[in-house]
């Protein structure tokens, strides 16, 4: 196996490209679809979350809570109208964004760990391969910005496949029990701000370009929050 050294930088796209980068982040931010999904193609029009889901568990948290959520992250329609702005630019871009981000989870041994062989501590191969197509579908669906039930009670899966109640089943990967709750935010910092070169790229005005960045700070931020239902003590959330 390759050795895998620490990145030294998040703002330089082209060095955080490493041969191990195939699909690591994915299975940080989106161990959430069906293992069938896998060899479906992603969609620009049709939401990850309605890839074959079938019945979801409804969210302990309600409508007026996300709103209650999004008041407290100061995030507005200003910033639902620049996720959607920033759809056109990035979904032609999914594949050069994730290989950047896995780049990045490639080059941190301590992300590495939660996709590995709990059996060997090797990077499990087929986990990883299964996740890239539904993470692309993630970029999409929170550039979509469409705030409804069903994608509330998605957050809410989300959440409980990265927690140690769902995690591998999808995939019935043989993988760690569990992503700890305190890397899933912590990812907020290197996706927003590896992603930003990319929303440059298309022509978007400098100022355009801070609206769709800041906008997607604080979904991602926002998403992470409510991914951590299941790591919460009951009523502490």
């Amino acid at each position: 196996m390759q050795t895998i050294e620490r990145h030294p930088s998040l703002a330089t796209p082209e060095n955080l490209m490493k041969p191990l980068a195939h699909a690591l982040l994915a299975a940080t931010l989106a161990t959430a679809l069906p293992a069938s999904h896998a060899q479906q193609q992603p969609s620009a029009t049709v939401p990850g979350y309605a890839y074959g889901q079938g019945t979801l568990a409804q969210a302990p948290y309600t409508m007026a809570d996300l709103k209650a959520l999004q008041a407290s992250l100061l995030f507005t329609g200003e910033d639902v109208k620049a996720l959607r702005q920033s759809k056109a630019i990035l979904a032609d871009q999914t594949n050069a964004i994730l290989d950047v981000w896995y780049g990045f989870v490639a080059s941190t041994p301590e992300l590495v760990y939660f996709f590995s062989d709990a059996r060997t501590g090797k990077p499990d191969g087929a986990y990883l391969d299964a996740v890239r197509k539904r993470f692309a579908l993630w970029i999409l669906d929170t550039a979509d910005a469409n705030y409804d039930q069903r994608w509330l009670d998605w957050q809410y899966e989300i959440g409980l496949r990265h927690n140690k109640i769902k995690k591998n089943d999808t995939d019935r990967a043989p993988s760690v029990a569990q992503v700890n709750f305190r890397y899933i935010p912590a990812l907020t910092i290197p996706v927003t701000t590896t992603l930003k070169p990319f929303l440059a790229k298309k022509g978007a005005s400098a100022s355009d370009v801070e609206k769709m960045h800041a906008a997607w700070v604080k979904s991602v931020l926002m998403q992470s929050i409510l991914w951590s239902q299941p790591y919460i003590k009951d009523g502490e959330f």
